[in-house]
């Protein structure tokens, strides 16, 4: 986050690294220094900010002495990814526990859950009565014991009749049923399981059970029933290997969605609803068939039960991918790993599977996902940008604050709007530019395109600012559109006004404007002859798309071959964007490509590992050229998808297919894609 002072633009783009968050907070007269002391205690300072958990350690030097939110400022700039955890530390330690301890869930919401066929269930706990919830709410939606349809039975001393008489007049009443305490009647428990069965079909809509029964001293001691799914098939062995790997499935795909877009391109809401049907799914097609169908199980589970739910096919790919890691004839011959270190285990009952998840399942990492821990470096960093924002826009900016801060933001947003004004340079004049254009080949065409976008956004930037600036004056009254742009640039954000007019950017105020200045310089180079340039900057275009669709036109004209039987290959160089000198006959070499998820190894020439903490590593110059389709060779290649920001998704512009050692499904599970910006 920038900090709230004129910045200084350049025409090159900015790049986030520690090194400036450092210089920025040694500017301020508390942190004096500290720019000094981490080169000078070099070794110390690494020791730190690689520990696991370094808000826990201590800090190197005199810096350990500097308050709580002095070292959170620090933490802030040099792990950024493990500042939500500091946060939650300050909160505890200056506030106390109970403003960082987890509320919860509200009983009227978990309502909504329930049905006949699913009873809800408390375990209890000393001093609470979540029963009280249950009357509470029973009483807003007219079941009470005055109207007799809410019956309260407590188990023990014989009345388990009683309860089963409850149930009996409440599934054909649409009654609520409470039975309290059931873990005194473990004889009984069967029954009750049964008679539940019984009632979950063909009951009165309204009908509804809550249990409630005290936690098993250790895991030994469990009598309450855990169903009876996997004594459901005669194929017993491969009903429960495949049983337990859609569990493991299930929650991979689940708990992926807390890595953002590196995770999935849009969360979807799989549920236990999805992973019961695939399991009854399964137990039909093993009771119908005495062989184990993995095709049509796969697709099943990935195309229906939750490729329902998916409306992204990169994010189709993965599930499929998952299930073709998962669902395979090795995982009955003891072959199959579900995670590293993690094999889908042999044939045990209940409590084994429960035992082995207990010994052997690894610590929560992005590992058993199938990505790499700079992952979750990631998505840490960006909850942590996000919590910044939002501490920061909580700021009051009214006159309640007294007219100094008032005066002083006001200053702040006039000097700033100045010299985006000064910056920005003049329209381009695409009349003149035809003029002088001698042919309107592909490339000069998406050219003329992109100059046209950039006038509509310069256009609309200058009108705002004057706008805004006529309004500070006072010669104009203040609207809430004036008022809207003066908070944005206050806090460093693009405004709406231009993002409408803009490219996808997940950057800062600051960072955007940098490159938006950069990339008119790129465009006014461009067209002073309409020359192809030597290199390419993909991420510099308004539709990166054109640019790669001009590529494509070209070499069809040239060669009349058919447009739409032509494809684009992608050859990685060794070299960066200042080894080249001239453009290529054919093609383009463009550059400004990052990687997310892994690495480029340019000595081998293939996909690798990334690196710890570096997160979107830089791809060396791409050359790009068109081949028919018949001409392209899939093998050895991983489909890898391109997308403008970090965001993903709707940002996407077009597949490479990158050479690659590894099984390219390691590459999917990883979410490893190119980006244009970072």
């Amino acid at each position: 986050m920038e900090p709230l002072a004129v910045p200084s633009w350049s025409s090159e783009p900015k790049r986030f690294a520690f090194g400036q968050s450092q210089a920025a907070l040694s500017s301020m007269e508390e942190f004096r220094n500290l720019d000094r002391d981490i080169e000078g205690s070099a070794k110390r300072w690494k020791k730190f900010v690689e520990s696991e958990c370094p808000e826990k350690e201590r800090f190197p030097q005199d810096w350990k002495n500097k308050s709580a939110l002095q070292r959170l400022c620090i933490l802030r700039a040099l792990r950024p990814d493990r500042l939500p955890c500091a946060v939650r530390d300050f909160v505890e330690e200056k506030l106390g526990s109970k403003y960082v301890v987890g509320r919860s869930l509200d009983f009227a919401t978990t309502f909504e859950e329930s049905g006949p066929a699913t009873p809800m269930f408390f375990i209890l706990s000393p001093g609470v009565d979540p029963l009280k919830d249950v009357e509470k709410h029973g009483k807003k939606l007219g079941y009470t014991f005055n109207h007799r349809n809410l019956h309260n039975v407590s188990l023990g001393q014989g009345q388990e009749v009683v309860a089963e008489g409850a149930l009996d007049v409440a599934a054909r009443e649409g009654h609520w049923v409470i039975l309290q305490n059931i873990h005194l009647v473990a004889k009984w428990l069967s029954s009750l399981e049964k008679r539940l069965e019984q009632h979950s079909e063909g009951s009165h809509r309204d009908f509804r059970v809550f249990l409630s029964a005290e936690p098993a001293p250790c895991p030994e001691s469990h009598i309450i029933p855990q169903g009876d799914t996997l004594e459901m098939c005669s194929q017993e062995k491969e009903f429960r290997s495949i049983l337990f790997a859609l569990c493991y499935f299930h929650a991979v795909v689940a708990e992926r969605r807390k890595f953002g877009p590196q995770g999935w391109n849009r969360p979807y809401p799989f549920s236990t609803g999805d992973l019961t049907i695939s399991v009854n799914v399964l137990h039909n097609y093993l009771h119908a068939s005495s062989k184990v169908p993995y095709d049509d199980l796969r697709y099943l589970v990935g195309e229906i039960m939750y490729g329902g739910h998916i409306t992204d096919d990169w994010d189709r790919r993965l599930c499929k991918t998952y299930l073709e890691e998962f669902i395979k004839p090795e995982m009955l011959e003891g072959e199959l790993c579900l995670a590293p270190g993690f094999p889908l285990p042999g044939n045990m009952d209940y409590n084994g599977y429960h035992q082995y998840i207990d010994d052997a399942l690894p610590a929560e990492s992005p590992y058993l996902y199938g990505l790499h821990p700079n992952a979750e470096i990631g998505f840490l960093t960006q909850r942590s940008e996000r919590l910044l924002r939002t501490v920061l826009e909580l700021q009051p900016r009214d006159c309640s604050t007294g007219q100094g801060a008032v005066g002083a933001q006001e200053e702040m947003v006039q000097a700033l709007l100045e010299e985006m004004l000064e910056k920005l340079t003049d329209e381009f004049n695409v009349a003149e530019l035809l003029a002088r254009l001698e042919e309107r080949t592909p490339y000069a065409v998406v050219a003329l395109q992109e100059c046209e976008r950039m006038n509509a956004l310069t256009a609309e930037m200058r009108r705002s600012l004057a706008e805004l600036e006529l309004g500070l004056k006072g010669e104009l009254t203040m609207s809430s559109d004036m008022e809207t742009l003066q908070n944005c640039l206050f806090l460093g954000t693009v405004p709406q006004c231009w993002v409408q007019r803009s490219y996808p950017s997940t950057a800062s105020l600051g960072s955007w404007f940098a490159d938006l200045l950069a990339r008119i310089s790129e465009l006014e180079a461009w067209t002073r002859d309409f020359s192809l340039p030597s290199t390419l900057w993909l991420g510099g275009f308004f539709n990166p798309q054109s640019i790669l669709t001009a590529v494509m036109q070209t070499t069809a004209r040239k060669n009349k071959w058919p447009l739409d039987k032509m494809t684009l290959q992608c050859d990685v160089t060794k070299r960066s964007r200042e080894d080249f000198a001239s453009a290529p006959r054919e093609g383009a070499y463009v550059h400004g490509l990052f990687m997310e998820g892994a690495r480029w190894d340019a000595q081998a020439g293939t996909i690798a590992e990334a690196r710890l903490k570096e997160l979107t590593p830089a791809m060396p110059v791409v050359f790009i050229r068109a081949i028919p389709d018949e001409k392209q060779d899939t093998r050895g290649l991983y489909p890898c998808p391109v997308y403008k920001t970090r965001q993903r998704g709707p940002t996407y512009v077009w597949t490479f297919n990158l050479k690659t050692k590894e099984k390219p499904s390691k590459w999917v599970l990883a979410g490893v894609a190119l980006l244009l910006q970072i």
